[in-house]
């Protein structure tokens, strides 16, 4: 059983220390690189889908998260205010408020509907101690967020295509969904009262789950506190269950900022959110991939995609320069030199990384190189540029398969 937080320091990906503290974990130059990638992937997929990108501020003024409902309903998980004058801010426990100041910051048309706006941005919760855990749980989370405004009619289209989007990238991540979770509200817990809001809300997600033919099961008290959501959950290799991936359909939130669109008919009309986030938290990500993957990446996520490893010095010089060849070409290259063990110390050293090119003797008179695939495969001697050109091929391709016509 793969645990991420043992591999994830013995691959060095990331660490923690005292001075920064508790749930504040540090990435490391391997970890930082699997994470860089996570986030142009899913900021990619995000293009291809319509989605626009923005910024925003970690920092809010408390006024922003009382007119969102969060310090009402969610402000035992967010850190204590910090005076700023005679101004109090927070640092944000999401990303939703600040997206929808910056749909109301200009009017809006239907014909600019729906409106996708994404974000790899941080927030903080204050999670108590006895919950942090390595990557899974933190207090200082980067979330792939994103929020689409949109006209009733489309809201069901727009969820579902977001229940696409994340079927695509976990199928590109080599991970799978355990189940999917209609979340509603429960006894006790801190919600908005609005029954209509919530029936219409869960009406409309089941419409989404119903028609995606998903199976699905309904759980009371894990909605969030302005509407219910569809979550996607995981299972780590030790059996514990967590939500990586939602999506939710909120009235809310619209109706608390006024926001608007002038209509057709030229009237103001309120629009829905559609919140989701694709890959959920890069942290939690990451965790699930050591642990789902032991650290053996899919080839266009791993830290190093190529280890050349040369027989003997008088090879070091081709070595290195296919090794150069390979990072021209956007691939991530190492030379793993003699001087670092027999040859057989060097390919077990390297066998998390999903391709190997052993050049001896014979390999650099001919221009050749060795190709051994981290399962096992040994396709033969190839020329360099055939064996980079393969190997590009299969990380532009995404998915877990490491050689054409090999599973």
């Amino acid at each position: 059983m793969h645990d991420h937080r043992r591999l994830g320091r013995e691959l060095e990906l990331f660490d923690t220390d005292p001075l920064m503290g508790a749930g504040l974990p540090y990435w490391l130059p391997d970890g930082a690189t699997v994470r860089h990638t996570l986030e142009e992937y899913v900021r990619e997929a995000e293009r291809r889908a319509g989605y626009r990108h923005v910024y925003s501020p970690v920092l809010g003024k408390r006024e922003l998260y009382e007119i969102s409902g969060h310090r009402d309903h969610y402000g035992e998980d967010m850190f204590p205010p910090m005076a700023l004058g005679a101004e109090q801010v927070l640092l944000r426990p999401s990303l939703c408020p600040h997206h929808a100041l910056i749909y109301r910051s200009r009017s809006r048309s239907h014909r600019e509907l729906p409106l996708r706006l994404a974000e790899v941005g941080g927030m903080y919760r204050s999670e108590p101690s006895g919950v942090l855990g390595g990557l899974t749980r933190v207090r200082s989370i980067t979330l792939n967020d994103a929020h689409v405004f949109c006209t009733p009619e489309q809201a069901v289209g727009e969820a579902r295509a977001a229940l696409e989007l994340i079927r695509r990238a976990y199928q590109d991540l080599g991970i799978r969904a355990s189940r999917h979770r209609l979340s509603l509200p429960g006894a006790g817990g801190k919600y908005v009262a609005d029954p209509e809001l919530w029936r219409r809300a869960t009406a409309l997600l089941r419409e989404v789950l119903d028609g995606s033919g998903l199976p699905y099961e309904a759980a009371e008290g894990e909605a969030a506190f302005y509407g219910p959501k569809i979550d996607v959950q995981i299972t780590d290799p030790a059996g514990r269950e967590a939500t990586l991936s939602t999506v939710q359909i909120d009235f809310h939130q619209p109706e608390r900022f006024d926001l608007h669109y002038i209509g057709p008919d030229g009237a103001r009309h309120r629009p829905v959110m559609v919140h989701r986030s694709v890959i959920g938290s890069l942290e939690r990500a990451v965790a699930h991939l050591v642990e789902t993957h032991g650290g053996a990446f899919p080839a266009w996520l791993a830290p190093v995609q190529l280890a050349v490893l040369p027989v003997a010095r008088e090879q070091a010089g081709a070595a290195h320069a296919l090794a150069a060849r390979a990072v021209e070409r956007g691939l991530r290259a190492e030379v793993v030199e003699p001087g670092r063990g027999t040859l057989a110390a060097r390919v077990r050293e390297a066998r998390l990384v999903p391709y190997q090119a052993v050049i001896g003797a014979r390999e650099a008179a001919a221009g050749l190189v060795a190709p051994r695939l981290r399962d096992g495969h040994r396709p033969g001697p190839l020329p360099a540029e055939e064996l980079l050109r393969r190997i590009g091929d299969r990380v532009a391709a995404r998915g877990t398969a490491l050689w054409e016509g090999r599973p």
